[in-house]
């Protein structure tokens, strides 16, 4: 196994991203929280009002072995809209705003290349707002949010909003899931 990274990724509700990338083959590791604000130990209620200046995040961690950045990231930009600024779906806010929080110098670059390459493409022809910035503090969710999706599929935003982001990553990369997911 090679040395684990870890990236920061902002894309909407944490509870979608999360549910995804624990079915990613390479991932160890993930965790939702909240990064890049004024606040310390921001709580979930905090942030939800939008002024302490978080994302909902998920902080992975993954082998590069098994899964690339540039993989990583494709799966991300599958999974949400980096086209709608400060909202995904239902939720809307700074709080839900699309951002690549980077921990190196090549994670930065891979994820620029990807953003110009998908910029304005055929599929959406509308601009990529996703940010992409160094990584900065990260505060773990409360525990109730971490593995939010198995604990509560028959939820209703769960049901209506988590579970297709699922089925279409399973669809689209059915050959990254994670054996048993």
């Amino acid at each position: 196994m090679s040395e684990l990274q870890t990236i920061v990724l902002a894309g909407g509700c944490f509870w979608c991203t999360e549910a995804v990338y624990v079915k990613v083959r390479g991932v160890a590791d993930v965790e939702s929280g909240y990064s890049n604000g004024q606040t310390s130990q921001p709580s979930y209620e905090q942030v939800c009002t939008g002024n302490t200046g978080h994302a909902e995040v998920v902080k992975l961690t993954y082998d590069p072995a098994q899964i690339s950045t540039q993989q990583i990231l494709e799966v991300f930009f599958l999974v949400h809209d980096p086209t709608q600024l400060n909202r995904q779906g239902p939720d809307f806010g700074t709080q839900y705003r699309s951002v690549i929080f980077t921990h190196s110098e090549q994670q930065r670059q891979t994820a620029l290349q990807l953003i110009a390459e998908l910029d304005g493409d055929a599929m959406s022809g509308r601009k990529i707002v996703t940010q992409v910035r160094p990584a900065s503090t990260f505060y773990k969710a409360e525990e109730y949010h971490q593995e939010y999706f198995k604990k509560n599929p028959g939820q209703g935003y769960c049901s209506f909003v988590v579970a297709p982001k699922v089925k279409k990553f399973r669809e689209k990369f059915a050959e990254k899931l994670r054996k048993g997911a």
